[in-house]
């Protein structure tokens, strides 16, 4: 037998203007209601917005700046650069 899922809340407020363009967006996907369409925008959007502040973009041009940078042994980390390391250490990451 299935467990079932547990359901949380989400409680907004918006403005009768983005209300009724949430309505009339929710009825042209064919959406039974603005929390399924609220949902489907959550579900096929939030994943990608997570992995583009995740990612890192670069041209191969800064990708071997970057590489020369961090094989120069007359560099030395800046403290900024140490503190955010540790702070991420501390994190997890």
């Amino acid at each position: 037998m299935a467990h079932p899922v547990q359901r949380e809340r989400i409680e907004m407020r918006v403005d009768t203007e983005i209300k009724q363009l949430a309505e009339r967006a929710s009825a042209a996907l064919g959406c039974a209601s603005l929390t399924e369409f609220i949902t489907t925008l959550i579900r096929d959007n939030a994943p990608r917005i997570l992995q583009q502040e995740s990612s890192i973009h670069l041209t191969n041009a800064q990708f071997d700046h970057f590489i020369a940078i961090c094989n120069d042994a007359e560099r030395k980390p800046s403290a900024r650069i140490m503190e955010a390391a540790k702070r991420l250490d501390a994190e997890g990451f």
